[in-house]
């Protein structure tokens, strides 16, 4: 057996492989404009990062788990880890196929913005122009007593949602599955997705609920790209994966990517988590990536690979170029990674505001607005994640992205924070222990 420096040098070396083999086709293009070259990682730093992975799956708390570093347009660094699936062992690959659920509002999001481009809708539209059930909305005002006994008061709307608050999260249209009140319980019912309705049907029964608040009031995590999705279909004509597939999946190499896994032979390749880590019950109307389903949905609906997720992100990181094809504008990568409820919006931040103290948040993305206490973490970095764990963030400063692709719904936060943490530590940029 070879000594541990030479079984880390080979390791190296084949991972180097690996991630040339798997951009084949996307290619790793820079920007054009790309930043003056950053601090990189070293070996060492490289190898905590997996030694970090490998600890969380011998304490039973992952599966297993995808890392991809890629930094000035090129992968630094991709390793497997554990089994994608722990009923059969079968251990985890690159090309495992994983249900990334709100990292799916990236997608969403850029597709409008393509439209905004092509001149077909604007982000000052009123929602109702695209999807008329909405002229109807309402505001739910919660006025029960401790057991419920009065009606929910419906007051109209002082404006109308436009499409800018369904990119920020800023409609009043919510989630049901976090939080408490009359209005989230409504979110919450199962009835909501009921008889597999398609995006047209959801988006109707999404404005038929009371708004938790009245438009551009307050960062409210919900189903706004869900809604998205259908003015996709509306303005473009599409089917939201037709959409998504013309103008992004395909011309990206993004072949893995998709609202359920339709070839079976695929099947073995979806990952699953430990049983301590399965919902109890569907989250947002998502259950078997396997199953067909006329529900596209645009905020939580999406599978793929790391790799192909790595060749979308490499594009947005080179301000919406890849390859010497323009998917957007440098200006609107700008404006979608601009915080967009600053103090100057007067947009409220309640308990529930994901995106955390330190950021804000752009046209789909988390944007960070200040470093956290004791580091230099880089302002303007963009990034989200999904309800399964999986991560991403991308950080124009330093010219690269990460991907971390897990499924353990209960792990992700707190593993991503740890990566984070020690990326930022070997680019010098975060206080260690001791210093």
């Amino acid at each position: 057996m070879p000594d541990a420096g030479t079984w880390r040098e080979s390791r190296f070396a084949i991972v180097v492989a690996l991630v040339a083999a798997l951009s084949v086709g996307a290619g790793t293009a820079r920007a054009e404009s790309a930043a003056p070259e950053a601090p990189t990682f070293s070996r060492a730093a490289l190898d905590s990062f997996g030694d970090l992975i490998r600890r969380e799956i011998a304490a039973d708390k992952i599966p297993g788990g995808v890392l991809l570093i890629q930094q000035h347009g090129k992968p630094v660094y991709l390793e497997s880890f554990g089994v994608r699936d722990p009923a059969t062992q079968a251990p985890m690959t690159a090309d495992t196929i994983f249900q990334v659920y709100s990292m799916s509002k990236a997608v969403t999001s850029v597709a409008v913005m393509m439209l905004v481009e092509d001149g077909k809708l604007s982000i000052d539209d009123p929602v109702q122009k695209y999807i008329p059930a909405f002229a109807d909305a309402k505001v739910g005002i919660d006025d029960s007593d401790e057991v419920g006994q009065r009606p929910l008061r419906l007051v109209p709307l002082k404006r109308p949602i436009t499409i800018k608050d369904l990119l920020r999260h800023t409609s009043g249209i919510t989630y049901g599955f976090y939080g408490e009140g009359v209005v989230r319980r409504l979110y919450g019912d199962p009835e909501l997705f009921a008889g597999d309705p398609d995006n047209a049907e959801f988006a109707d029964r999404i404005a038929k609920l009371p708004l938790a608040d009245q438009p551009g009031v307050r960062w409210d995590y919900g189903h706004s790209v869900d809604v998205l999705g259908r003015v996709v279909e509306v303005v473009s004509g599409l089917s939201l994966f037709q959409f998504e597939k013309q103008r992004l999946f395909d011309p990206l190499v993004m072949p893995d990517t998709d609202y359920f896994v339709a070839n079976e032979k695929d099947w073995p390749r979806i990952a699953r988590p430990l049983k301590a880590d399965i919902f109890k019950r569907p989250l947002a109307g998502i259950i078997d990536p396997r199953l067909p389903r006329r529900f596209e949905s645009g905020g939580a609906g999406l599978n793929t690979t790391i790799g192909d997720y790595s060749h979308f992100l490499q594009m947005l990181l080179n301000k919406g170029e890849l390859n010497g094809k323009r998917y957007l504008k440098p200006e609107t990568v700008a404006l979608m990674t601009k915080d967009q409820i600053g103090p100057e919006t007067g947009i409220i931040h309640d308990p529930f505001y994901f995106p955390s103290p330190n950021s804000g948040f752009g046209l789909g993305f988390a944007v960070r607005t200040s470093p956290p206490p004791g580091t230099t973490w880089p302002l303007g970095e963009y990034r989200w994640d999904g309800a399964n764990g999986a991560f991403y963030f991308v950080d124009p400063v330093d010219d690269l992205f990460a991907i971390f692709m897990v499924h353990s719904p209960t792990q992700g936060g707190r593993i991503q924070l740890a990566l984070k943490t020690l990326m930022y530590e070997a680019l010098g940029k975060g206080l260690r222990k001791g210093d």
